[in-house]
């Protein structure tokens, strides 16, 4: 498992601030069709040292790379004291992606026999599931990484024409109940998004989490392997940047 040390976080966080500022720059570290890989092993290690209801996914520039590097939480949602950080480098996309959602309904036939043992009704139902539905239907966040694919260095470019590149993401807030709760031997693609917010009245990133299972199945009312978790900081921010600790 590849990880950063104390020194090496606080560097990449430092040198994604500053690209962030240069629109050039930011145009060489999102080239199209890069994702970000998680393996099993940095998502079990997450596991053992998260304890909040969320994790934070950073943003760094690595020896001119573009990296994520995740951080546990603790309860109250500062940053955990772990000495190493695994990390994942943008990279290029070499496979097809399937993204996969099942959804199993529920038909009712009821058929009614008269004292003479004759049909005199017949009728069917058929029940969809409510509470089972996936955190994300795959046709959107097909939608979501499609737009970022189009119009993500245009949203880099206006961010800055409005304040300098301040305002463009650092850290994404990730909820972590479906990741603690998947199958041992997951990994995850993790690729950018855009879409609308209705709260901030416009175009937001995300960060797309698609995961992969050995034996994506079950008796479920609704399987998907598409997550959309991530919350970009700005504007939502929690936690004090450059720092383990809280």
């Amino acid at each position: 498992m590849q990880n950063l040390n104390r020194e090496q976080y606080t560097t990449a966080v430092q040198g994604w601030i500053y690209a962030k500022t240069d629109p050039r720059r930011l145009s060489e570290l999102f080239p199209e069709n890069y994702i970000f890989n998680f393996t099993p092993e940095q998502v079990d290690w997450l596991r053992k040292n998260n304890a909040n209801k969320e994790f934070c996914a950073e943003v760094g520039v690595m020896e001119g790379k573009l990296t994520v590097m995740l951080c546990p939480l603790d309860e109250k949602g500062n940053k955990m004291e772990v000495g190493e950080v695994p990390f994942s480098v943008f990279e290029p996309l070499n496979e097809d992606l399937k993204l996969t959602e099942i959804q199993t309904y529920t038909v009712v036939k009821n058929a009614v026999l008269s004292k003479e043992m004759r049909k005199i009704d017949n009728d069917s139902d058929t029940f969809f599931p409510l509470a089972g539905k996936p955190i994300m239907e795959q046709d959107i966040a097909i939608d979501c990484i499609e737009s970022w694919q189009e119009n993500g260095q245009d949203w880099f470019y206006a961010e800055y024409k409005q304040n300098g590149g301040k305002s463009i993401f650092n850290k994404f807030y990730v909820p972590f109940d479906k990741i603690s709760k998947s199958e041992l031997e997951v990994s995850f693609v993790c690729s950018f998004g855009l879409k609308y917010s209705e709260i901030y009245q416009k175009q937001l990133p995300a960060l797309i989490f698609i995961s992969f299972v050995k034996n994506l199945g079950g008796s479920v009312e609704t399987i998907s392997n598409t997550y959309d978790y991530a919350k970009p900081c700005p504007p939502i921010c929690k936690i004090p940047d450059l720092d383990f600790g809280g």
